[in-house]
């Protein structure tokens, strides 16, 4: 498949057959998946149409067989047996060189046809007009196959029929050189848009292959010597598994330093350009290249998990959804391509019978029938949206589709969560004031609470517990925003009593606060800092809790925050942050902001998710909006905004609803990826007034007989050219310049179990 309009074509056409289901094709995998009922269209039907458009087909993996699947029920499981059945793959051969391509050897042929009937000329210029008409049928004659085929399968007016109509008929008025000339460089033109698919495959194919190929396994030592590592496919690697990553090596799995202290270099993976230190309980990334210290790590993510392999499929995925102006482009050409078909039979026709000259008239019919191919029209927002993905994609910032690139331009307004986006997800505690008892005593039963939990504000509280003996719990729960609870079990005085960590609102809906409590709470918050509470009740909660301690615990801003809340503000952008915090902290982090350099940002505080999902409805009612967001209590308002943003250290939940992602976690990637889609939408509105404006200037010249065969066709795949090269200039898109943020050089990952109080 040469563009992105073919893989159009291919899931029209083949959607069209008795017994297809859901049908998904990818331009960059070259493949088509597609649900068949064999009872209705067999397989071999389906790969027969499929060669009859001009795409050889190679079924990948095996098929499911009828005795190892219900009857109602179709698909395809991958693997090396072929035994007849139920199928859902064909895909087409992998790349070679242009030359050796059933494309290139039709134009390498087609142009030695062209070159002797040329030098025939010279010599026997009878020879010469029957080579040039063989050079016509040659290259005619794949073309007529693919427009009947197409015709059959419902498509009458495809790009192919255009051609062969127009070669076919200057051979029948005796422009039989020009007619040769029209299918050999159309034969070019589709060479060159095929060379151009490649390029820009090869970024995103080229991540793939990032992730090495071995790695080095530590067995489990059972007689406490230093077990030997062992080269294995890194294919083979299971989570638990540990590996060794020796100096100048690459990391060959997702996984967690257990052991050892080095720089890493992100950039293939993040588009990072400045190593980042990695040493004990820092996660690495798969494909991302080890300094000069031996690591230790485990696998967290099998090879099919990993943030490469999670990367390439998102960007495969994301030609499934195409943006709006290619979905009313291809609307478009529909009607188009009928009616330049019309409009040609019509000029060809209509002067002659008024008295026109045959001839001519006919010459100018057939040389409209190229003019009006919509080659260049179809290819612009197709090759734009590809190289903007493929471009964003090598800088760290992953876009889900053609739709989120279009919309996050559009966006006025962008809503922040607050902890783990323009905080750094890092807190730590910075007060402990008990209620009756100890500081070690509300510490304990904090850390009880959270116990189960990797959330950074847990982290925090379980890190502040080191060297504490914390009770054992059970029937642990969480209510998001609100609160975390367990029960406490073992030898403890307490035991049978439900441990609650709460926010403050919660909190107030459970006991009342006592004078000097309260107070706490509010010089904490004032001070910028995250307040919760330590709980002790019954089981049941037919008694009100006692209040037995109060935490503070504070988050740093990312360095990155307040020059990335500028960036947006230069780019007309609004800013809102959205948290669950309470009012006091969210304004001194505004406060903090403002004063780092970031302009006056709207908050809105105390936030339970639903309440975000609101106000995110009711800031769309000002124009389009973007969330980013990196947690689970951010997920339902990830999804309703027009353009959902994750972290990328937050929870799967957030990564797999949002539209976009920022791999380098630096939410100075927003102002980044609102660029890249300004950028890309420039891009695709110069393509298409390119397109259609040297279509209107060849369609008067032609009429007024200035333009004749062979400068419509290079006016064609002039056109088509200039638009794929227009295009592939994205792929050298680099993010606008902006000051660098200081930044600490370790960096850890987060991994939220669940939102905490107040996040």
């Amino acid at each position: 498949m040469d563009c992105a309009s073919c893989v159009a074509k291919v899931e029209r056409l083949v959607g069209g057959l008795p017994g297809t289901g859901e049908v998904s094709t990818s331009f960059t995998r070259q493949t088509l998946k597609v649900q068949l009922d064999e009872t209705r269209t067999p397989r071999q039907t389906l790969e027969q149409h499929l060669r009859s458009l001009g795409y050889v087909p190679t079924l990948q993996g095996r098929e499911t067989t009828p005795d190892t699947q219900h009857p109602h029920e179709h698909g395809h499981e991958h693997g090396d047996s072929h035994a007849p059945g139920h199928s859902q793959a064909a895909a087409a051969g992998p790349g070679r060189p242009w030359h050796q391509s059933p494309q290139g050897r039709l134009v390498v042929l087609s142009g030695a046809f062209l070159a002797a009937a040329w030098v025939l000329g010279f010599a026997a210029p009878a020879l010469s007009t029957a080579a040039f008409v063989a050079a016509t049928l040659l290259g005619v004659w794949p073309l007529a196959r693919r427009a009947v085929a197409s015709a059959r399968l419902g498509d009458p007016f495809s790009i192919n029929m255009l051609v062969s109509l127009a070669a076919t008929g200057a051979v029948l008025i005796g422009q039989a050189a020009e007619g040769a000339v029209v299918v050999f460089f159309f034969a070019v033109g589709e060479l060159l848009e095929g060379v151009a698919a490649g390029r820009a495959r090869a970024g995103i194919q080229a991540l793939a292959a990032l992730a090495p190929k071995t790695a080095l396994l530590l067995p489990d030592s059972a007689d406490g010597t230093a077990p030997l590592a062992r080269e294995v496919p890194a294919g083979t690697l299971r989570a638990g598994q540990t590996v060794q990553v020796n100096p100048g090596a690459r990391v060959p799995a997702d996984g967690t330093v257990l052991g050892g202290t080095s720089g890493v270099d992100d950039s293939p993976v993040t588009g990072e350009s400045v190593p980042v230190v990695k040493s004990v309980g820092d996660g690495v990334f798969a494909g991302s290249i080890n300094g000069d210290g031996v690591l230790t790590v485990r696998v967290d993510r099998e090879a099919s998990d990993t943030t490469i392999a999670r990367i390439t499929a998102m960007v495969e995925e994301a030609e499934a959804s195409r943006a709006p102006t290619a979905r009313f482009i291809d609307r478009f050409s529909r009607v188009y391509t009928p009616g330049v078909v019309l409009v040609s039979a019509l000029v060809a026709t209509v002067p002659p019978l008024l008295g026109g000259d045959w001839h001519s008239w006919l010459y100018r019919g057939i040389s409209l029938l190229l003019i009006g191919c919509p080659c260049a029209l179809i290819l612009s927002v197709p090759a734009a949206i590809t190289s903007g993905v493929s471009a964003g994609a090598r800088r760290g910032l992953l876009i889900k589709g053609g739709a989120a690139l279009e919309s996050i331009g559009g966006v006025r307004t962008v809503a922040f969560d607050k902890t783990g986006t323009l905080t750094a997800g890092h807190p730590r505690v910075t007060d402990v004031h008990p209620v009756g008892g100890t500081r070690e005593d509300v510490l304990r039963l904090a850390a009880a609470a959270e116990a189960g939990s990797s959330h950074p504000l847990a982290r925090a509280v379980l890190h502040a517990a080191r060297g504490l003996n914390v009770p054992a719990t059970t029937d642990a729960r969480a209510l998001p925003g609100r609160a975390v609870t367990a029960r406490l079990t073992g030898a403890e005085p307490d035991a049978g009593r439900e441990v609650t960590v709460s926010s403050p609102g919660h909190t107030a809906t459970l006991t009342d606060l006592a004078p000097d409590v309260q107070a706490q709470v509010t010089r904490l918050e004032a001070q910028g800092r995250t307040a919760v509470l330590v709980l002790l009740g019954e089981p049941g909660g037919r008694v009100a809790p006692e209040v037995r301690g109060v935490i503070g615990l504070r988050d740093e801003l990312r360095p990155d925050a307040a020059p990335a809340l500028a960036a947006l503000h230069r780019l007309g952008v609004r800013t809102v942050m959205l948290t669950g915090d309470n009012g006091r902290t969210a304004r001194a982090i505004a406060d903090d902001l403002r004063r780092a350099g970031a302009p006056e940002l709207e908050v809105h505080a105390a936030l339970l998710p639903e309440d975000k999902l609101r106000l995110i409805r009711d800031l769309q009612a000002r124009g389009a909006v973007a969330m980013i967001g990196d947690g689970i209590n951010d997920a339902p308002a990830l999804a309703q905004a027009d353009v959902g943003v994750a972290m990328g250290g937050g929870t799967d939940v957030a990564l797999e609803t949002a539209d976009a992602a920022l791999l380098r976690e630096q939410v100075s990637g927003v102002a980044d990826l609102i660029a890249l889609s300004r950028a890309t939408m420039s891009n695709i509105r110069v393509n298409i007034a390119f397109a259609l404006g040297l279509k209107a200037v060849f369609l008067i010249t032609t009429l007024l007989g200035y333009t004749n065969l062979w400068m419509a066709v290079l006016a064609d795949t002039g056109a088509t050219a200039i638009v794929t090269a227009n295009a592939l200039r994205l792929l050298r898109w680099q993010p606008p310049a902006r000051p660098r943020p200081q930044r600490s050089p370790t960096r850890r990952p987060r991994d939220h179990a669940r939102p905490p109080p107040g996040s």
